[in-house]
């Protein structure tokens, strides 16, 4: 199983840019899916939640501006993100909770991509 995440890019402040996360592989279900984000000299934390059912959870420094989502039939999540600051500034990260078969379920995390907030 693999996670690819793409979509990243420079964008001035109150910009958007849409990031996007693939699963492909061996997949038996996607669960959860997540965007987390670690900006220069921060720890990584959790930017968004979307469950296989569509309910979602944001950071409170998100709320409002950034939007997950995702296309079960494309195993594809999204992260749209706008009213873009430049403490938003981070390699972005997705990790989705992953079962391969019924009985083997495993996290994982995509490479990052790299979300910059500048004039």
């Amino acid at each position: 199983v693999q996670l690819q995440a793409f979509g990243g890019g420079l964008v001035q402040p109150g910009g958007s840019l849409r990031l996007s996360c693939a699963a492909s592989g061996s997949i038996f279900r996607i669960n959860a899916m997540k965007w987390y984000r670690q900006a220069p000299g921060k720890q990584r934390e959790l930017v968004a939640t979307v469950t296989s059912g569509g309910d979602t959870n944001y950071a409170d420094s998100v709320k409002g501006r950034f939007t997950i989502s995702r296309d079960n039939a494309k195993k594809t999540a999204y992260l749209q993100m706008n009213s873009l600051k430049p403490e938003d500034t981070a390699v972005y990260y997705c990790n989705a909770d992953i079962n391969s078969s019924t009985w083997s379920r495993s996290e994982y995390w995509g490479q990052g991509t790299l979300v910059t907030v500048s004039s």
